[in-house]
């Protein structure tokens, strides 16, 4: 009798384990939904979900014209111009544009105006019914981190770039970032070769691509929205900061879990760094890989995204292949 109920037992845990794993091997071979390529007549919506727009109807008469030149149609959100103290109207207004452009099944892609602080406030506002029956592009980058990780969590590629207010008077200054812009929202191939360091952590990986602001990274746990970093490769950036304050987002980080099961990292642009009285006493690279010196997976530096002019688009959700070597890393999107 013991015997049957051991083998009982065995057969038990033989199926709970193995359903499990299989789940969890699911959960991470789960591609996301890539919303359709635009193509010329499809309409693109720029709506303001942060902070304030004051002086800023240059840049957005610019994006505009950008999108039209592309064969695209317009249109801006009612409050992308309002204000509220230190956001572009208020937290209901925000929502309420983003909202309109999450329903409306003639809007294609929708391109934030800018970032600041203020998008972390609409989330839980939000209702994705409409955006899940029909994905479109969502598009931006710092604050607009938070949208991503939201949207990653409800299965749904997104696209870190640049942003309506990135548009200088000339153009041709953000060439690159415009190019790449252009390119991944119709649909054309993508991939970098980056400059080389000699901080460079070597090695090979592959997975979905994640992350985006550092600050916003970090302000996410414990909540919804929140990522799952596991299998996936992480992309982070930063501006403004002391170095003491990237060290203690990456400590909390990692004491978290966040990077036990990454398969990478790639490093963009940590932009601005502030001085301390008291100076941290090494590079930023060395910051990072002494950060993350208890794992072995690749890390990658000088991809030329975040808030530097060169804003290089990133599909964030997309499995990349990334190879990493001293004298330059790839970085290559699959179709």
């Amino acid at each position: 009798m013991a015997k049957k109920r051991l083998l009982l037992i065995m057969c038990c845990a033989i199926f709970f384990f193995g359903n499990n794993a299989a789940s969890a091997q699911n959960k991470t071979e789960t591609k996301l939904i890539q919303p359709p390529y635009l193509k010329a007549g499809d309409t693109v919506a720029i709506v303001a979900p942060s902070g304030v727009l004051k002086n800023r109807n240059d840049e957005v008469n610019r994006a505009k014209k950008l999108l039209e030149s592309w064969k695209l149609h317009v249109v801006i959100g009612k409050n992308v111009f309002s204000q509220a103290d230190h956001f572009a109207g208020t937290d209901q207004e925000r929502c309420e544009d983003f909202q309109s452009a999450l329903d409306d099944p003639k809007i294609k892609a929708i391109w934030s105006a800018r970032g600041g602080y203020g998008t972390v406030r609409i989330l839980d506002k939000l209702d994705y019914t409409q955006f899940l029956k029909q994905p479109k592009w969502v598009i931006g980058y710092s604050d607009i981190t938070a949208l991503h990780n939201q949207i990653h969590n409800l299965g749904v590629q997104t696209l870190h770039a640049i942003m309506a207010v990135s548009l200088p008077s000339n153009l041709s200054d953000i060439e690159q970032s415009i190019a790449t812009f252009k390119n991944t929202i119709f649909g054309q191939p993508l991939s970098y070769t980056l400059k080389g360091s000699t901080y460079n952590k070597t090695g090979e990986a592959k997975g979905p691509l994640v992350g985006g602001n550092l600050t916003i990274l970090h302000t996410m746990l414990g909540s919804k929205e929140s990522l799952d970093t596991s299998g996936k490769i992480l992309f982070i950036e930063e501006i403004g900061e002391y170095k003491y304050h990237i060290d203690r987002m990456l400590q909390s980080l990692k004491r978290a879990g966040y990077f036990d099961n990454c398969k990478g990292v790639i490093v963009g642009d940590m932009s601005r760094m502030r001085k301390n009285t008291t100076l941290w006493g090494t590079s930023i690279e060395q910051l990072i890989l002494d950060a993350l010196a208890d794992y072995d997976f690749p890390i990658a530096f000088n991809m030329p995204a975040g808030h530097e002019k060169d804003n290089r688009a990133l599909m964030l959700g997309r499995d990349v292949s990334l190879k990493v070597e001293k004298t330059k890393s790839t970085v290559v999107f699959d179709q």
